[in-house]
């Protein structure tokens, strides 16, 4: 099959994907507002969401690495995922069967990015660092048009509607993923595994997923709170959806450069100015909530914040893991993001109503410095391949 024709297969499923990410991430909590749910319930329900990442993650990584079967449990996951968004449409929406929609939808979710990246980067084969970022910039396509198709239709409907918004989105990811073979340069099934201890013992590598878990824990108020927080500030959900579009159309532009400064600059110094921005932004976003333009600069961040650092995790996974571990390592990138957002999420539920956001987004933005204690275990000379 040639290189050309799964480059479009697979900008397509992430397009997909992500524009199911698109229209859960920034409307989800209003919905859940919608609902009743206070803020200590919608940061326990966003936590629980996320809660899986601590443990379904390494049995996903596992199957596909045992199975060598990646897009088999990638096309299950989003057949799942689709018939939990019907299950929340029709059952009554109290706290109990939210939770266990949210802990099942979780589970299966861990399941699709993290092994669709093991097959992406498997079917780029050589070409990856040429062409990874330029297939993968059709996920954030996706989310924008996710975000503003569905910011500019909920002006319109009830957002009690959301639900089945996110069912056709996922039923089409369910569709398109049927279009996608199995990689054919991945490892095939494996009697036995290799292990992983050598490898999260070296200090790139533990330092790297530390630095992770940190920056993540400070975006935790931003994934969970931050529609909510611009929704009382007065914003309309056309608004709040240009904003978090904004950050992604900033992302679009990092993976095009990305390969560009990761081929002049080390890790060492990529990460700290990652965290040093991300920090500003969560300032930025707490102090200026008023000033519209202030909130896109600040989202435009997130072309550091998620874009670069992202990129440089798939180049330390597989430069670090080998191929055979490749399923696991991205479960691990996938456990330390849910850990961070998971356990950030708690604690900004818990305390949002006492402290105020303003409060919770600056304390987010002097979190993110103690990632800076870490990056002096990341390379500090430029990475080759």
């Amino acid at each position: 099959m040639r290189v050309f024709t799964i480059h479009h297969r697979l900008s397509g499923f992430y397009f997909w994907y992500y524009a199911i990410v698109g229209t859960f991430m920034p409307f989800w909590n209003l919905y859940l507002e919608d609902q009743g749910f206070n803020f200590n319930e919608i940061g326990l329900l966003s936590s629980l969401a996320i809660l899986t990442r601590f443990f379904a993650p390494f049995i996903w990584g596992w199957i596909a690495d045992k199975s060598g079967k990646r897009m088999r449990w990638v096309r299950i996951a989003t057949w799942v995922e689709a018939f939990i968004w019907l299950l929340i449409f029709i059952v009554p929406n109290t706290f109990q069967s939210i939770a266990l929609l949210m802990l099942i939808f979780s589970f299966f979710q861990n399941a699709i990015l993290a092994q669709f990246e093991g097959v992406t980067l498997f079917w780029l084969g050589d070409k990856r660092q040429q062409l990874y970022g330029k297939v993968r910039k059709w996920g954030s396509i996706g989310f924008i048009v996710g975000v503003f198709s569905i910011g500019a239709i909920l002006d319109y409907i009830d957002i009690s509607y959301l639900p089945i918004l996110l069912l056709t989105i996922a039923m089409t990811a369910w569709i398109w993923s049927f279009t996608i073979a199995e990689p054919q340069g991945a490892p095939q099934a494996q009697k036995i595994l290799e292990p992983l201890w050598p490898i999260l013992r070296q200090p790139i590598v533990a330092s790297f997923f530390l630095i992770e878990f940190i920056l993540l824990l400070s975006h935790a108020p931003f994934y969970s709170f931050y529609s909510n927080y611009l929704s009382v500030a007065g914003y309309s959900t056309t608004q709040i959806g240009a904003l978090w579009s904004t950050g992604v159309i900033a992302e679009i532009i990092m993976f095009a450069f990305a390969a560009k400064l990761l081929a002049h600059y080390s890790f060492q110094l990529l990460v700290s100015i990652c965290l040093l921005l991300t920090a500003l932004r969560w300032i930025l976003v707490g102090y200026y909530t008023d000033f519209i333009l202030i909130q896109f600069v600040a989202q435009s961040v997130h072309a550091f914040s998620f874009g670069l650092f992202h990129m440089i995790a798939m180049r330390i996974i597989f430069q670090n893991f080998t191929l055979g571990q490749q399923g696991r390592g991205q479960a691990l990138y996938s456990t330390m993001w849910g850990l961070g957002v998971a356990f950030g999420s708690v604690l900004a539920g818990h305390f949002w109503e006492s402290l105020g956001g303003q409060t919770i987004f600056m304390l987010a933005g002097c979190v993110t410095i103690f990632g800076l204690f870490f990056v002096f275990a990341l390379p500090n000379k430029v990475q080759s391949v």
